[in-house]
């Protein structure tokens, strides 16, 4: 007599772990780019940027910097609690209504790839396009950047 419940237990177990992780990848990426917030800084200048546009400059330096310091705590916290909860569902966005579920960046700069081997293996010249220091907030000289 064959005894095949461990077999059968070893690929149920197997199939479970296999099978649906990708939500689960995604909202620990999620949390994992919202939590390192006060790292990138993007919502602090965006707000900063945004609040001296339509409120005047004298703002944006004040209030802007005061909405952009909440965003950015707020987004961290997000990101956090993503981390903690990303095996159990839901795994939508949380809070979409106050923060958007990726990351945002000022409307004077968008980053774009980050020059090195992994994306432009140019081995004629030596050396590949891309941010001179991404960095430094306010970096925008590229070389070999086309559009």
């Amino acid at each position: 007599m064959r005894n095949t419940f461990p077999l059968l237990a070893a690929v149920a177990m197997a199939g479970a772990l296999a099978c649906g992780c990708t939500n689960v990848e995604n909202k620990f990426g999620r949390g994992m780019s919202n939590a390192l917030e006060p790292a990138r800084l993007g919502e602090m200048r965006r707000s900063i940027e945004q609040t001296a546009l339509f409120d005047g400059p004298d703002a944006g330096y004040s209030t802007g910097f005061i909405k952009g310091l909440n965003r950015t705590l707020a987004r961290t916290g997000i990101g956090i609690y993503e981390m903690v909860t990303a095996p159990f569902p839901p795994y939508d966005p949380v809070f979409t209504s106050y923060l958007s579920p990726g990351p945002v960046y000022p409307d004077s700069y968008v980053p774009g790839i980050i020059a090195g081997s992994t994306f432009a293996t140019d081995a004629n010249l030596g050396f590949s396009g891309g941010d001179i220091a991404p960095m430094v907030p306010g970096s925008r000289f590229r070389i070999f950047d086309t559009p």
